[in-house]
């Protein structure tokens, strides 16, 4: 078969099956994986003649992945069991209403601005899985905390884990390419300087599209989890978000600009927020009215999961409430250890020497290995066992954390073990792996979608990304496999190339709101297994926005400004979200006077 669109209708059928099931179905993920998994098998088998030790090896391989994963997973569960036991949970809880008890407040702080830092030091969905139980044990709707964790998985992503996504998926994925290394010499740099500049694209477009993040999550908040003001309410914090947002964008573009694609993320996270935090708590652009959700009896059934730190016995044991600094300790010392583990090269060449995996699977030269020392789970797991000594936890309450923690990790087993596994066949697919000449799937439906678009590629650049990371689940993978593709288009239809990698590198990182791992993992560190289609349909509104204004900007990037397409798409965009501000607060006004 060499006809390109029927291929890449093949090869989009497992994506679609899942997609259909998950968001216009709503079942649950354990249920939907399964038969995507079996979909892809039967493509991969029956059109790609992809040889059957292949799919097993490439099965294997997902299943190590998972079990990665699942261990990232317990390790964020067992950390707030631990501090729900310890009564730490009530300090932290007073920390944030101490700022603000004004919920969309407490989300651009928590979500925003610490998930940013803890992205730039880790990666790899470590922020949803502290973000959200620690909204969570804040008050928030299980849902809620978990839409605010999938939501900030965008701006700070492409340079999460120190720069990842731009060290290792950019750069791998044009590693050994004569087109690539002629590109760099005719600007006059070597390839790594090519990598740079590349990742200073790549901020910028992070700088224009996620500066709205902020008052989308805010809107969203309010839309989804709030009362008759709806998405009003968080159009009135308007002030502090975008606030919130430039602190950790222009730093952002600072650092990756002065010191590296290691620090953009890390550092403009972090310097965001301290300077948000100090404004707030003078009082500065906060909101004039406190915003919080309805009364915990009034929520539908469906925003809360089976973990509630809220209804847990966790008063120490002298009835007072723990310092401010003892229970924080253990959320700092994740900080400093993720940190530390990833910038500290002798660490770091200690800990991903021990490996647990398989290389050559079946004689296939498929493999991978998960590394527990680490991984985020073993930073999640150390610093629970620290936080026994320095709370001074009972055995009664350390054992009580262990099985808090273990009722909660089996609802996400089942997804994860056919999610990974369901990637690693799609990716493993090419010409390499079969009978076949055929590119594989990922790449086939790339192709199919370059050759439709021809000059106006540069605005679909960025749903190949997006693409790349709902598949794999990571944006460093979506990079890896397309940005040699998304090089070659760009110089097939005369445009600079390096942009079309940068404007890959940003979809990947908008994908990751969407991402079946990361859905499943956050949706389960807060007992929330089953809800996983609805928290996708939640973030595909800003998912949406960030890819079509980051293909607009891209457009105009490469062709100028004029009367194109990205310059239709820039205004039709902008006179959307003009037109929802406008409609939004009509509404707000009219139920405020009273109004039907």
């Amino acid at each position: 078969m060499d006809n390109l669109a029927l291929l890449s209708l093949c090869a989009l059928a497992p994506i679609l099956v899942v997609g259909v099931l998950l968001v216009g179905l709503r079942w649950p993920a354990k249920y939907a994986m399964p038969v995507g998994y079996l979909v892809v098998v039967a493509v991969a088998a029956l059109v790609w003649r992809v040889d059957w030790l292949v799919i097993a090896a490439s099965t294997l391989q997902g299943l190590i992945l998972a079990g990665g994963l699942l261990y990232i997973i317990f390790g964020a569960l067992l950390l707030l069991a631990t501090l729900t036991k310890s009564g730490a949970i009530q300090t932290i809880r007073a920390t944030f209403t101490g700022i603000s008890p004004d919920r969309r407040v407490q989300a651009v702080v928590i979500g925003w601005l610490f998930g940013g830092f803890i992205e730039g030091a880790s990666g790899f969905g470590t922020p949803a899985a502290v973000v959200a139980p620690l909204l969570l044990a804040l008050g928030f709707p299980a849902m809620a905390a978990v839409m605010v964790g999938l939501v900030i998985q965008s701006t700070p992503v492409s340079f999460g884990a120190v720069g990842t996504p731009i060290l290792v998926g950019v750069a791998g994925g044009l590693e050994g390419s004569p087109e690539v290394a002629a590109r760099a010499a005719e600007l006059g740099v070597t390839v790594p300087g090519l990598v740079d500049g590349i990742g200073l694209q790549t901020v910028l477009l992070h700088a224009v599209c996620g500066s709205l993040v902020p008052v989308f999550l805010c809107c969203m908040l309010c839309g989804y989890y709030g009362g008759p003001g709806g998405v009003a309410e968080g159009l009135r914090v308007w002030p502090f978000a975008l606030f919130s947002a430039f602190a950790l964008t222009v730093p952002s573009v600072l650092y990756n600009a002065f010191l590296g694609v290691e620090f953009t993320s890390l550092l403009g996270a972090l310097t965001g927020l301290l300077i948000v935090v100090a404004a707030a708590r003078r009082g500065f652009l906060l909101p004039r009215t406190t915003w919080d959700f309805p009364p915990r009896e009034r929520w539908p059934a469906r925003w809360s999961g089976g973990l509630d730190p809220g209804s847990e016995d966790v008063a120490v044991a002298d009835d007072r409430r723990m310092g401010l600094l003892r229970a924080w300790a253990p959320y700092l010392l994740v900080a400093a250890l993720l940190v530390a583990t990833r910038m500290v090269p002798p660490l770091t060449d200690a800990l991903t020497a021990v490996r647990v995996g398989a290389d050559d699977i079946f004689g296939t030269a498929i493999g991978d290995a998960v590394q527990p020392l680490y991984s985020p789970g073993g930073v999640f797991i150390l610093v629970s066992l620290a936080t026994y000594a320095l709370h001074r936890m009972s055995r009664e309450r350390i054992a009580a954390s262990w099985r808090m923690a273990g009722g909660q990790i089996a609802g996400a087993a089942v997804a994860l073990l056919f999610a990974v596994p369901l990637v690693r066949v799609f990716i493993n697919s090419g010409a390499e792996f079969g009978d076949t000449d055929l590119a594989s799937m990922p790449l086939t439906l790339a192709e199919g979608a370059a050759s439709m678009a021809g000059g106006a590629w540069p605005v679909f650049a960025p749903w190949i990304g997006a693409l790349g990371a709902f598949v794999a689940g990571s944006n460093t993978v979506s990079n890896l496999m397309f940005a040699l593709f998304q090089f070659a288009t760009g110089e097939r239809i005369g445009v600079p190339p390096e942009t079309m990698v940068a404007a890959q590198a940003v979809g990947g990182a908008a994908g990751n709101m969407v991402t079946v791992h990361n859905v499943v993992a956050a949706s389960a560190v807060v007992g929330l297994v089953g809800r996983e289609g609805d928290m996708i349909r939640q973030t595909l509104v800003p998912l949406c926005y960030y890819l079509v204004l980051a293909g607009a900007v891209t457009y105009l990037a490469v062709y100028g400004a004029g009367a194109n397409l990205g310059t239709l798409l820039a205004i039709a965009l902008a006179a959307v979200l003009a037109a929802v501000a406008v409609l939004v607060r009509r509404a707000g006004r009219r139920r405020a006077d009273g109004g039907h």
